[in-house]
């Protein structure tokens, strides 16, 4: 992983003692999946992904980069997200944080949490009033707007309803 952040390195190594631990073979398309997805802070698709790793594993099939993704997931070393339309897309990001959408390119980033926010104990209350019986196992914030680029280009953005033509 050249260049790759520290936190993206820790993410990886943690990827990889936990694939071991939970008895999955390590093979070249793991890996390869596996480092992809802990270097990259914009939460991609299994269809980018694929397509990212494709040339150098021209044999790997899509069904691979899911199944693996799936196997990810049920290890709990990323989550599935479903945070706009299409398809969903995962994170190796697994401490608390929350997450800004752009409305116009589907853009995802990670937004640390606030340390000052609700404790889930006392948000447990309140969502059980709405929803008794509800086991709250985590809260998450989604900001949603315009990322840089799309800003940029506001004034088009603005003549359109979420980008579509009225």
């Amino acid at each position: 992983m050249p260049n790759a952040c520290p936190e993206a390195e820790a993410r990886f190594a943690e990827m990889l003692a936990r694939v071991r631990a939970s008895g999955l073979k390590l093979t070249p398309q793991r890996l390869a999946i596996a480092r992809e997805l802990a270097g990259d802070p914009t939460h991609p698709t299994a269809q980018e992904l694929f397509e990212r790793l494709r040339p150098a594993m021209p044999t790997m099939s899509f069904a691979t980069v899911y199944n693996t993704l799936d196997a990810l997931a049920a290890a709990g070393l990323c989550v599935s997200l479903s945070l706009s339309p299409g398809a969903a897309r995962f994170d190796a990001n697994m401490t608390p944080h929350n997450h800004a959408v752009c409305d116009r390119c589907g853009l995802v980033r990670d937004v640390p949490s606030c340390a000052n926010g609700e404790p889930i104990t006392e948000l447990a209350p309140c969502v059980n009033a709405a929803a008794p019986g509800f086991s709250l196992r985590a809260v998450e914030r989604i900001y949603r707007g315009l990322c840089e680029a799309c800003a940029a280009d506001e004034p088009t953005f603005a003549r359109t309803r979420a980008g579509k033509p009225r």
